[in-house]
């Protein structure tokens, strides 16, 4: 997140249009969605044209936050490329944004990433994003190895795939690469794409150790060892990672890249009912997906579930299918919904491979299609015999309010893509821009969400007077956070503020995300004024 006015390396505001910096500002205010998406864009390019590249710089940087917290996360590749473009003219013009030499970094990786998800950017251009995040973390780095290993795989080029895999697993740790829980399942699933079925269950390990620091495990590395599990004999294993994995994934909105492995487990697991009864839960998520591959290899197994079931004698069984767009909702034979999906994958594989050069998506699909259970019907335990820890993290639907806790707290950040602590005491520490905001969990079930903000400059304890005048100031003319002046021992002079917010009734994932973006974009504003202080 970035936003307001910046120090310069000599301590001054870096200069910017003030007529862009306000509109900046009234841009934060406005409520998510494509309006302030395009307002973002628009101040990019008046400051573009105007000479301001500062203020095009934060205004970029906002918008690839603003799109990979509210979908489009392809559309993040353009201002990334033009981040990109700006700091390459001017190299000094992150000299006095440290963090944002870092976000860069960061946002280039995404960039890649979400190239791989969808047909609508060229591989040329995820290459030339790749090219430059080497020349910033060097050849050899671990992210650059995982990104190349990718890419080749994603074109079907194994042996290149494999060569860049094995760089990949023998260069050092690099923090650049993103949480190593999740880089093991994404090493799982490479392996079990290349049919390593035990290869891939080992490189899961490290995600399923019980004291693995990631929001997202184990159900993720669980969900990416069904079909291994049950293919290597398994199956009891594999039954139980099923209902526990899909017992969060079932509601989380960003689980669709794992519900394929979810269908395609109950569909060759022998239990074509339940496969139905998945496929017609999650249906709703393919009209808004996180990304094309994902719909892809979902439609894909949700064309398999509906193959099965028609051969298993339930072609008489009926799906209701939502109606999206010019779509209207109805009730759907097995046989129909089953070739609908099917042209979906085969239309998406298309694009990819037309894309790529390659049929190795359309190849995929065919692949899935031919699979069939090899044995009697895999024993499901019973749902409440399956270990539920009392710190397994639960995230609702975005609509459903649930108790307010740390995991729901740190998956906002986490989809935000912002880099955070967690201390031993559970507060959640972030810096954005001058701002550093702690949140915190108070009251006696941990029901209110305080978030505090610390301004980074500080004032000399001469100033009292005139701190107190501008917190007066702010607290008459802002609503939030509530400013307030802490003297030190020493004598010098923090300002912070503060925001509270009573949960005792629950609260929704995206009520949730709103509290957060309000909590920093506020802080961040007020972190600002006071490093514009003269």
């Amino acid at each position: 997140m970035t936003g307001g006015f910046r120090p310069g390396a000599d301590g001054s505001a870096a200069p910017r249009d003030p007529v862009l910096a306000a509109a900046f500002a009234d841009a934060g205010d406005l409520p998510d969605g494509e309006a302030r998406l395009a307002e973002l864009d628009r101040i990019a390019a008046r400051a573009d044209a105007l000479g301001d590249p500062h203020s095009a710089l934060d205004a970029r940087f906002a918008l690839v936050a603003a799109y990979l917290r509210h979908g489009g996360r392809w559309r993040i590749v353009e201002p990334v490329r033009r981040l990109l473009a700006a700091v390459d003219r001017s190299p000094d013009l992150l000299d006095a944004r440290p963090g944002d030499a870092e976000l860069l970094r960061r946002h280039l990786r995404q960039a890649v990433e979400a190239a791989i998800g969808t047909p609508r950017i060229g591989l040329d251009q995820a290459h030339t994003l790749l090219d430059a995040l080497a020349r910033r973390v060097g050849a050899e780095a671990g992210v650059v190895a995982q990104l190349r290993c990718r890419l080749a795989d994603h074109a079907g080029d194994e042996p290149t795939a494999r060569r860049w895999y094995d760089r990949w697993t023998a260069a050092a740790p690099d923090p650049e690469a993103g949480c190593p829980a999740c880089l093991a399942v994404r090493r799982a699933e490479l392996l079990a794409g290349w049919g390593d079925d035990r290869a891939a269950l080992a490189a899961l390990r490290p995600a399923l150790d019980a004291g693995v620091d990631c929001t997202d495990q184990p159900e993720r590395a669980l969900a990416a060892g069904l079909l291994p599990w049950l293919r290597t004999g398994a199956a009891g294993r594999a039954a139980t990672a099923h209902l526990r994995a899909y017992r969060r994934h079932r509601r989380e909105r960003a689980a669709l890249p794992y519900l394929a492995a979810q269908l395609r487990f109950c569909a060759l697991a022998g239990h074509p009912d339940r496969a139905l009864d998945l496929l017609a839960e999650q249906l709703p998520r393919l009209d808004h997906p996180y990304d094309d591959l994902s719909a892809m290899e979902f439609a894909a197994a949700g064309a398999l579930v509906c193959a099965l079931a028609a051969e298993s004698g339930r072609d008489a069984r009926r799906v209701r299918r939502p109606g999206h767009a010019d779509r209207p909702a109805a009730d759907l034979e097995v046989a129909t919904l089953g070739t609908d999906l099917l042209a979906e994958a085969t239309r998406l594989a298309g694009s990819f491979d037309a894309r790529n050069g390659t049929g190795h998506h359309a190849g995929r699909i065919a692949a899935w299609l031919a699979e069939r259970p090899t044995g009697d019907p895999v024993p499901l335990p019973e749902p409440e015999s399956v270990e539920d820890p009392a710190d397994e993290p639960f995230l609702p639907s975005a609509e459903e309010p649930a108790p307010l806790s740390l995991s729901q707290l740190t998956a906002v950040l986490d989809t935000r893509g912002d880099v955070y602590a967690v201390d031993a005491a559970g507060v959640v520490v972030g810096r954005w821009d001058e701002a550093v905001v702690q949140f915190r969990l108070l009251g006696r079930d941990g029901e209110i969400l305080h978030a505090r903000v610390v301004a980074a400059r500080r004032l000399a304890a001469g100033r009292l007077a005139e701190a107190y005048e501008f917190c007066n100031a702010w607290n008459h003319d802002r609503l939030l956070p509530k400013a307030y002046v802490h003297e030190l021992p020493g004598g010098e002079l923090v300002l912070a503020g503060d925001v509270t917010t009573d949960l005792a009734h629950g609260v929704a994932p995206a009520q949730l995300g709103i509290l957060v973006d309000a909590a920093v974009s506020t802080g961040v504003a007020y972190a600002a004024a006071v490093a514009a202080l003269p």
